[in-house]
């Protein structure tokens, strides 16, 4: 990969017109309220990973609902968040949300610390979440880099027509050059990304719609095709739909779900147990209409077990507690 050119030298005039299109075209999300504590940020954050704004909404709301403050979270077990994620998908991340109240109620008074650092130390946070939370919590001069950010940095600066497959050192160096003073860092980053999310798009970037149009070193090349073709991520039979559909069936569970039933060694009608499209022989009919093998069967309830999503005892298997 050659190595990222320098900012241009009008860097001012990228930030300027990213941080105008973003006041006048800024998608009205909750998290971005002014009235909006930490929290609600910190949940968006967890919750936005490799997820759409769309799915994301009513579940956040009924999250901050809830548990309106980091302290009525950690009152409750694990696996209350778990349930409470639904169909939002890697459910780790619920876990992980779950991890950092505890700390935060016993080191910080019950209240989301404010910087960077602090925010790294809890349990649960990794490096991209603490820098988004200081950011659009606190107005902290971090750089915030995700998916739609790097494609933005790529085409704007770089000429490419996506960033590399993963993240590297040199994309971060140029995220770092390109940030503005602290004043406007916070609308630089979320300005970069929601220009990555409905202009600068992947597949069909909206290019006469772009405010830094004739800026962009990749339109000035003549919009070369990319270097790679992106690899979509596999739903249907794998791993990951098995764990979903398994997951699904603990959610909806009252009570310790037997083994047998999640690996389909057992007849539903002789199992006997709540029936009808609620209950939760619904959501084993739908894991067994995946007719997934014995083998992927056991080895997706071992890795529910192995990540702490489920826990096993004589009487069944269910959500963590």
């Amino acid at each position: 990969m050659p190595k990222p050119p320098a900012p241009a030298p009008d860097a001012g005039l990228l930030h300027g017109r990213i941080a105008g299109w973003f006041e006048a075209n800024a998608r009205p999300l909750p998290w971005r309220e002014p009235d909006c504590s930490p929290w609600g940020i910190m949940v968006s954050e967890f919750m936005l990973q490799q997820t759409p704004v769309a799915r994301v909404l009513p579940v956040w709301e009924q999250w901050l609902q809830r548990w309106p403050v980091p302290a009525a979270l950690a009152a409750e077990p694990a696996g209350e968040a778990v349930r409470a994620w639904g169909r939002l998908g890697y459910p780790r991340r619920a876990l992980r949300l779950h991890a950092a109240p505890a700390a935060i109620v016993e080191d910080h008074g019950g209240e989301v610390p404010g910087t960077y650092a602090q925010l790294l130390a809890l349990p649960g946070v990794g490096t991209y979440t603490a820098a988004a939370i200081a950011s659009f919590a606190f107005d902290a001069p971090e750089t915030v880099v995700d998916t739609n950010v790097r494609r933005v940095h790529a085409r704007l600066v770089s000429g490419q027509a996506l960033p590399s497959p993963s993240l590297t050192a040199k994309e971060m160096k140029l995220a770092h050059a390109l940030m503005p003073g602290s004043d406007g860092a916070k609308i630089w980053n979320a300005g970069v990304m929601e220009l990555g999310a409905l202009v600068c798009t992947a597949r069909s970037p909206g290019c006469p719609q772009c405010p830094v149009l004739d800026a962009c070193a990749w339109v000035a090349a003549g919009r070369p095709e990319p270097s790679y073709v992106p690899k979509g991520q596999a739903w249907a039979g794998t791993d990951r739909q098995v764990r979903g559909a398994m997951m699904a069936v603990l959610r909806k569970a009252t009570a310790p779900v037997l083994p047998q039933l999640l690996l389909g060694s057992v007849d539903l009608v002789a199992a006997g147990g709540p029936a009808g499209p609620g209950g939760i022989h619904a959501e084993l009919r739908r894991l067994r209409a995946l007719d997934a093998s014995d083998e992927q069967l056991s080895r997706c309830l071992d890795g529910l077990l192995e990540d702490g999503l489920a826990e096993a005892s004589g009487a069944g298997v269910a959500l963590p507690a």
